[in-house]
């Protein structure tokens, strides 16, 4: 089945099987120190905006960096080694979950700080731009960081100078535990914000995939074509607690009602795509759960690949943090 939107719902099973791996080596092992922020629930984000751009496009995340990282194509065993610290790492294991890079791939990184690396995108846009060729940059963050007073100042500069970015708000309705009716204003929407900027926003069902790839589509061709920046609303929801591999709703924790969270995992990105792609491919749960063997090995060959590797060498601590002084 080699279809492209059967290859949308393959790459979402596949981040799905890799992060549900994950997730429990590192509840029971407790070898992973990194603090890790899964995307179990979100795959359609990642996958619908990475597979709209070009090998010639780069891609920037907030914390939240595994499903872009891979939508995008980065390298599974080095993330996962970077995961365990491990020299092979993508960032030779001095950065963790939250610190993936993966240049070939056209992964220009991500951080920890809230809205951090919008800057970073809107910057790398605009040499794009003044450059001449036609490339984009998407970058992804949380409904959180547009409270972020570097939100308003990238979307500002980047309506100005008409830079190439496309800002993607992964919009799970919380901030930590933070609701968004409790931080924003009532009514309001972060599309609303944009357009006020001069930046052209879309609002989008971050659960179907194919409305995501095609909303992408034309958002990067926006960019492509000179037009300035543009910004899409994706609302979506995470399963997993905002930072671990457990859950965060119910008596243990109280802040995400239970029925909050069971209506939103009845919208499965991966069971939508499925059952939207079931009158064209009638075997496509069969498919689906080979497609889901294959990942599950692949994972864990990679688990494998990251635990024989050695850790960082002590002498080397500091590689890379400083530029050499001249003397």
């Amino acid at each position: 089945m080699t279809s492209g939107r059967a290859q949308l719902l393959r790459d979402m099973v596949r981040i799905r099987v890799v992060e549900e791996t994950l997730a429990d080596y590192y509840r029971d092992e407790q070898q992973m120190r990194t603090p890790t922020h899964f995307s179990i629930g979100q795959e359609a984000t990642a996958v619908g905006v990475c597979a709209a751009t070009t090998s010639q496009d780069l891609v920037f995340t907030a914390h939240r960096s595994h499903a872009p990282y891979l939508a995008k194509g980065g390298d599974l065993k080095a993330m996962v080694a970077e995961l365990y610290g491990k020299q092979a790492g993508c960032a030779h294991g001095r950065g963790g979950s939250i610190h993936l890079v993966d240049r070939a791939a056209g992964f220009g990184g991500s951080a920890a700080i809230l809205g951090e690396m919008i800057p970073v995108a809107v910057g790398a846009a605009w040499a794009f731009a003044r450059s001449g060729r036609p490339r984009a940059v998407a970058t992804f963050f949380g409904d959180g960081a547009t409270e972020e007073g570097v939100f308003a100042e990238s979307l500002n500069l980047a309506s100005v100078h008409r830079v190439p970015v496309v800002f993607v708000c992964e919009n799970n309705l919380y901030s930590i535990s933070s609701p968004i009716g409790a931080r924003q204003p009532a009514g309001s929407t972060i599309q609303d914000r944009a357009e006020a900027a001069g930046v052209t926003a879309a609002r989008v069902d971050g659960n179907d995939v194919f409305a995501v790839y095609e909303a992408a589509q034309r958002a990067l061709r926006h960019c492509r074509e000179g037009n300035g920046p543009y910004l899409l609303e994706l609302a979506t929801y995470r399963w997993r607690e905002h930072v671990g591999p457990g859950f965060d709703h119910g008596q243990d924790h109280g802040y995400r009602p239970v029925g909050e969270t069971e209506a939103w995992m009845a919208r499965c990105p991966i069971v939508r795509a499925t059952e939207i792609l079931r009158e064209q491919h009638p075997d496509i749960d069969r498919t689906v759960a080979e497609w889901s063997a294959q990942y599950g090995d692949e994972i864990q060959r990679a688990v494998v690949y990251a635990k024989e590797q050695p850790f960082p060498d002590a002498d080397a601590l500091l590689d890379g943090a400083y530029h050499p002084v001249p003397r």
